[in-house]
């Protein structure tokens, strides 16, 4: 499932008050420049306090002038850098949660802990997703859930097809890095019409896959996926990924406009967080891409 992370007032919040309070400061950098000399404050022309400029010498003057500024890591601000920081302990305890799943568990006679692994990653997954303050426990809990989950159903799969969860793996990290290369070309953007289009896509998929699953658990279709088997399960399959292709898409930029913003560095995990929920997504709709194409 795609999340709603950063189409939430979560993610959205920070970002829209981080530009108000940035077009906030300006203004009144502004105005604080465009005084006149010995106006209200007792500053200068040069914006600065007219009694500490007298009792400051010209090396202090100089020193002061001389530093560097304060970039977003030392203001607190959320930067790439912290975003890859954090994603990459997401993603290890994904990993981390995959390796006890896949190796201490039994996906046949177990299936119970899979089942319960999945529940946790989706309640834990609501709230974080529509939670304003990021929570690292959560998060951490949400990763280590899924990735037990994700764990148990590659070994089920392996067993019927042995090496499609090394091509999906691989297929899934293609994907990622293709589509973050088209991004930082500036090749490929999001944009409102392509968003309105993918929320028409999501809601119509979300519609399909409810009734399939309804369908399967009531009997009235037979087969693995229900009505996603063959060449119609491939197709929207493909159709998934294309989706799931932009929602990467529309993480990159409401990440880049975070960083932008300014947004506080403790929003790194939620941007972490919908990072690895659209990857988790990505890669469970190629592994069933795969193995209907193993069935047929």
């Amino acid at each position: 499932m795609p999340n709603p992370v950063f189409r939430s007032k979560a993610f959205q919040g920070p970002v829209q008050q981080a530009k108000q309070e940035q077009h906030a400061g300006y203004q009144q950098a502004q105005g604080y420049q465009q005084q006149p000399y010995g106006a209200a404050g007792g500053q200068s022309a040069a914006g600065l306090p007219q009694q500490a400029g007298a009792t400051m010498s010209s090396d202090q003057l100089s020193q002061m002038y001389q530093q560097p500024s304060a970039t977003a890591a030392d203001t607190g601000r959320m930067t790439f850098g912290s975003v890859i920081n954090r994603s990459s302990l997401v993603f290890l305890m994904i990993v981390a949660g995959a390796v006890f799943g896949w190796t201490f568990a039994n996906p046949v006679n177990n299936a119970g802990i899979y089942f319960l692994a999945l529940a946790v990653g989706f309640i834990f997954g609501l709230i974080n997703a529509f939670k304003r303050e990021p929570s690292p426990v959560m998060i951490s809990i949400y990763a280590v859930a899924q990735g037990i989950f994700l764990g148990g159903i590659s070994a089920m799969f392996e067993l019927q097809w042995p090496g499609i969860v090394f091509q999906a793996v691989l297929a899934t990290l293609s994907v990622f890095a293709v589509v973050l290369a088209l991004f930082r070309s500036g090749k490929v953007r999001a944009t409102p019409k392509m968003n309105r289009i993918f929320m028409i896509a999501m809601v119509s998929y979300l519609v399909f896959s409810l009734l399939n699953f309804v369908l399967m658990i009531t009997g009235a279709i037979d087969g693995m996926f229900g009505m996603r088997s063959g060449w119609l399960g491939i197709v929207i399959g493909l159709l998934a990924v294309v989706m799931a292709s932009y929602s990467l898409v529309m993480d990159f930029t409401s990440i880049e406009e975070g960083v932008r913003a300014g947004v506080p560095e403790r929003y790194s995990w939620t941007a972490a967080f919908g990072l690895a929920a659209t990857m988790i997504w990505l890669y469970i709709e190629i592994l069933r891409i795969l193995a209907i194409f193993n069935q047929d």
